[in-house]
């Protein structure tokens, strides 16, 4: 399904129009000052989408900016969506962030930019490598371009690899995959878990020549329908998105991904996990509250997985009551420091082996008060990092790269699984 706009614009916070699109004779430029007079004016709007008569808007704001689709038909909101994230994303590979100043520095660039990616109103081709080729950040360049040089952009603004050109030529040719997966994880104070989830990204970076093949192989216990979940042994997958790349036809059979990539570093696939979530680190923690005057720690720390590998840049942060006035920290593994502006006690390992079992335990001094406050007792926060390991079980088989010349591809394949605020446990 495809949506037409009337209209586009950006707006800065004052409401002044920076630059503006109309696609039809029946919207004026003054539709501008209702979205300003309503919504930008206006303290009380949450919603992104606002309908003022037969006239809906669609607004997404970054930085000091608003950009505002305008439509008077019954559009797919979540594709007007994706397009104006598409914009942003496209002006950040051309000048780096985006606000006011970069917008009134570079409207010639956007305004020409704006014009490819649409066509009266329509959607066109926005992947960025294709845009590059023959828009620069100088100024309009399509006229000058050679004759040959704008049958190969036509061939591929139309063609089936949009985001590819065919002359490509590397000298040597690599292709790495980076697996990235954060865990989010809930633990109440008796070990139950409460929430545990992965989030994951499939990272390539494709440095070859001409426009090769690649296949690319998952487990072959790789469960993404939800009829057949419960398999044994089986990686579960949900809510899977590839790149437009991707050929799924042979996907569903063999688990195997065929796909001409894009030039460079693009994001192949994104996934998440909701069930048999292997936890890297398991925590238990004590903690006794002493009178009104003490809170005495015991916080263990095991690692889950094999003792080659190594969580990196481990952090815990072990919260203690508003009235602390000190804690005593004993560790033999890292280094532990009360931080009092911020309440919390910050334990930090520089590397704990696979197998390894760490202990932290503290006495926190407290200060009386008239009044005994209850402490909410806050949950403690996991940061961390673990190379060569996936918490949804997730592996590359295989990864393949035919080309019609035969040349010999490096490939490498690299698994990273970390935290940063999302894993918590409670005490």
């Amino acid at each position: 399904m495809v949506f037409a706009r009337q209209a586009f614009f950006i707006f800065n916070q004052k409401g002044e129009v920076l630059i503006s699109r109309l696609y039809r004779p029946d919207v004026r430029r003054s539709i501008s000052d209702v979205f300003r007079i309503q919504v930008i004016s206006s303290s009380d709007v949450r919603s992104p989408i606002i309908t003022l008569g037969s006239t809906s808007f669609f607004h997404v704001r970054i930085n000091n900016l608003y950009l505002v689709a305008v439509t008077k038909n019954n559009a797919n909101a979540a594709l007007v969506f994706e397009f104006c994230y598409r914009v942003i994303s496209i002006c950040k590979s051309y000048f780096g962030k985006v606000d006011e100043e970069s917008v009134k520095n570079n409207f010639v660039l956007i305004y020409e930019l704006i014009d490819e990616i649409n066509d009266f109103g329509y959607p066109q081709n926005s992947e960025i490598d294709t845009l590059k080729s023959y828009i620069t950040t100088e100024s309009v360049i399509s006229s000058q371009i050679a004759a040959e040089e704008s049958s190969k952009i036509t061939s591929q603004a139309t063609g089936a690899t949009s985001w590819r050109r065919g002359d490509v030529k590397y000298k040597k040719n690599e292709a790495f995959v980076d697996v990235v997966e954060t865990v989010n994880l809930s633990m109440s104070a008796k070990g139950t878990v409460l929430r545990a989830d992965v989030d994951g990204h499939i990272v390539m970076r494709a440095y070859l020549t001409g426009t090769p093949e690649c296949k690319f192989g998952l487990n072959d216990k790789l469960v993404i329908d939800k009829s057949e979940k419960g398999t044994i042994d089986a990686v579960e997958l949900d809510d899977c998105r590839f790149h437009q790349c991707v050929r799924l036809n042979e996907f569903d059979s063999t688990r195997t991904i065929s796909f001409i990539p894009p030039d460079g570093e693009f994001e192949l696939m994104t996934y998440r996990a909701t069930s048999n979530v292997k936890l890297p680190l398991k925590i238990i923690a004590t903690v006794n509250e002493i009178g009104t005057t003490q809170v005495s720690y015991v916080v263990v720390l095991k690692t889950n997985f094999n003792n080659k590998l190594s969580a990196t840049n481990v952090v815990l942060r072990i919260p203690t009551p508003l009235n602390t006035t000190s804690v005593d920290c004993k560790v033999q593994n890292g280094k532990a420091k009360y931080v009092p502006g911020e309440n919390v006690v910050v334990w930090k390992m520089q590397r704990i082996q696979g197998g390894q079992e760490c202990t932290f335990s503290a006495t926190a001094e407290l200060t009386s008060t008239t009044r005994r406050q209850v402490w909410a007792r806050p949950p403690i926060d996991v940061d961390f990092q673990v190379l060569m390991f996936t918490s949804s079980g997730l592996i590359v088989r295989f990864l393949k790269v035919f080309e019609k010349s035969n040349y010999h591809s490096i490939k490498w394949v690299r698994y990273l699984t970390k935290a940063s605020g999302s894993y918590q446990i409670r005490f």
